[in-house]
């Protein structure tokens, strides 16, 4: 389990992260939602100890997380938003490096690379040199070089950006497998889609702040499951019903075009974060 508790982080006098207390379950697949700036980038740093807290504490599973405690360290694995493996390196390279900064036995990385590389569907690919694999390759090489000292944790800042279409559903089927093998998974991303589909609960956060934490279906059935956009002069505006009934009822009222559709994680995003951000 993660736990946080009233966790602060100041640049100068830039409160990036204020006061966060958040628990995250053993085995839960948790999203960390917000635009630019939110402060999710730094919670994630604190969390893998690439940044310290200006106060407050982090525990994982009972335990105080500090720089000093390897033991807990390497039960937690972070994926960054950058490429970070040599262009001139191939997979059983980037692998092999990887464990020997952690002196694992050779052959346990060399076992290791055979199942991560399968998983991921990336065995054929493995003598290519990175700079020759796309975008989508990179990413799945990165969660099989994160994953190869078996954390228990695994925080992704990202980890779909720039991304074609297919690509990011293919890492999507790959999280959701690690998910159901027990895997505690921390993601923080711009698409709204991706959190609806893969999160089993999600936090709304801005200006350092959580605003809102609950399931993503929680969180559409408060502001209202069906929503009827209007097309108007300014701009399409959105309208929130919890019965279809009534939502098919305004819409008999209206006039010029307007359509009625489900509400999306996106739409509670908007209306919770995006309208205060254009006040």
């Amino acid at each position: 389990m993660i736990e946080l508790k009233n966790l602060t982080k100041t640049f100068d006098n830039f409160t990036a992260v204020d006061s966060l207390n958040l628990k995250i379950e053993t085995g839960e697949f948790f999203g960390l939602l917000g635009p630019n700036g939110a402060g999710k980038t730094t919670t994630i740093g604190m969390l893998s100890t690439l940044l310290l807290p200006s106060s407050g504490e982090i525990y994982i599973d009972g335990e105080l997380l500090t720089r000093k405690r390897q033991d807990i360290k390497q039960k937690v694995s972070v994926i960054t938003q950058e490429y970070s493996m040599r262009q001139d390196m191939n997979m059983d390279e980037i692998m092999e490096y990887q464990g020997r900064l952690y002196y694992m036995p050779v052959r346990q990385i060399r076992q290791k690379t055979e199942e991560l590389l399968a998983f991921a569907e990336l065995t054929r690919h493995r003598k290519k040199t990175i700079r020759k694999l796309s975008g989508g390759m990179k990413r799945k090489l990165m969660v099989c070089r994160a994953l190869l000292t078996d954390p228990q944790i695994l925080l992704l800042d990202e980890p779909t950006a720039g991304m074609d279409a297919i690509s990011r559903r293919q890492m999507w089927n790959l999280l959701r497998k690690l998910n159901e093998q027990g895997l505690t998974i921390l993601l923080t991303t711009h698409y709204i889609e991706e959190a609806q589909s893969l999160c089993g609960r999600v936090a709304l956060m801005n200006d350092g702040t959580l605003q809102e934490i609950d399931t993503p279906t929680h969180l559409i059935e408060r502001l209202g499951a069906y929503a009827v956009d209007e097309m108007q002069t300014d701009g399409v505006h959105s309208h929130y019903f919890h019965q279809r009934e009534d939502a098919i009822s305004f819409l008999s009222h209206l006039e010029g075009q307007c359509t009625l559709r489900d509400t999306t994680l996106e739409d509670v995003f908007i209306e919770q974060i995006g309208k205060r951000l254009s006040q």
